[in-house]
């Protein structure tokens, strides 16, 4: 969706966003009347391959950018959300073992919610990548409603992010690692070919569902597999961490390879969703991550082979809608926003 560089001054008091990624931070603005006070991307660098120190003052950059910017005096601010790619503690607390975007060994058990309250003297709430988005996409869909409904989201990236929201909060679990769902083991039964091996997931899991429906789970299994199948495929011809990256620019073009590859993510997503329909009923399924960012009928194929394969008994059906993640750039900071919003509305 086209964004339209709009840029308001708030009415009321607010809160920010801040969305932590491994290139850029993306930073909003939301006030107390709902208002978001940017409709575009705003920008800058994260340099978290730099270290801790210069990732938290690139966030407090970020956060000061974005007052200039819509013109909101700091004394309005009364809380910002943060968000990070995972995993982490409820509280903002980088796994000891790292991750993807956080590998060094400074960030190790990295409190970066708590560094950076102290940078910039103002609560901070902290929520994962993939839960904020899927915050955002509950209360952008049901908006009013919104704390009467619940949502499973999907986010297809590197690996499988998700977030489960119950009456229009995130559900984050006693260690704070709920919405795990790229973890969660799923039937393989009409998903996988007949000859091909059950796949292998990073974090030494077999068969769930990041081990398929993630960027890794086509590098590592689904490609090697349909190359097998396609030899005299252009992709054969590329080294395998490029020709993954290529093969949705495929899918949009319905290569049969590309669109066998994607089933069998959507399969997989549709066999999560419906572990979700029989756990916890939720009254929306959203869908997010680099598939939305593709061509209209790409994405469009996509969610309605998710759908398909989506176990529902009637009475689910309907009552649950299926859904794209609106906004997804902008998805993160929006949702850390709403996070924010929420935890000084409680509070007041």
């Amino acid at each position: 969706m086209d964004q339209i560089d709009v840029v308001r001054t708030p009415a009321s008091w607010v809160v920010v966003g801040l969305d932590n990624g491994g290139t850029c931070n993306n930073a909003t603005v939301l006030d107390a009347t709902g208002q978001y006070l940017v409709d575009h991307l705003v920008e800058n660098p994260s340099l978290v391959t730099d270290g801790p120190e210069s990732a938290v003052e690139q966030l407090a950059e970020a956060f000061t950018g974005i007052l200039a910017l819509t013109s909101t005096p700091l004394t309005l601010v009364r809380a910002v959300g943060l968000d990070t790619p995972g995993p982490a503690s409820a509280d903002g607390v980088i796994s000891s073992k790292g991750s993807t975007n956080f590998s060094q060994v400074s960030w190790h058990g990295f409190d970066i919610r708590g560094a950076l309250e102290a940078r910039i003297g103002l609560p901070v709430i902290y929520n994962n990548d993939a839960n904020a988005a899927a915050l955002y996409a509950h209360h952008r869909h049901f908006g009013a409603s919104a704390s009467e409904k619940s949502s499973v989201a999907a986010i297809v990236g590197t690996g499988l992010g998700g977030g489960v929201v119950e009456g229009g909060k995130v559900v984050g679990g006693a260690a704070g690692m709920a919405g795990e769902l790229g973890h969660v083991q799923i039937p393989l039964h009409g998903v996988l070919e007949k000859d091909q091996g059950v796949p292998l997931c990073n974090c030494g899991f077999e068969g769930d569902v990041e081990s398929i429906a993630s960027l890794t789970g086509i590098k590592n299994n689904l490609l090697p597999y349909w190359l097998g199948k396609f030899p005299d495929h252009p992709l054969a011809q590329e080294p395998i961490n490029k020709a993954a990256k290529l093969l949705r620019g495929y899918g949009e073009k319905e290569d049969p390879l590309a669109l066998a590859v994607f089933g069998q993510q959507a399969k997989a997503i549709g066999k999560l969703f419906t572990i979700a329909a029989n756990f916890t009923d939720p009254s929306a399924y959203f869908l997010g991550g680099g598939v939305v960012e593709a061509a209209p009928h790409f994405r469009q194929w996509f969610l309605n082979t998710v759908r398909e394969h989506t176990q529902l008994r009637a009475e689910q059906q309907a009552a649950a809608t299926f859904a794209l993640v609106p906004d997804l750039d902008m998805a993160g900071a929006r949702g850390a926003a709403v996070a924010a919003l929420d935890r000084v509305l409680t509070a007041a």
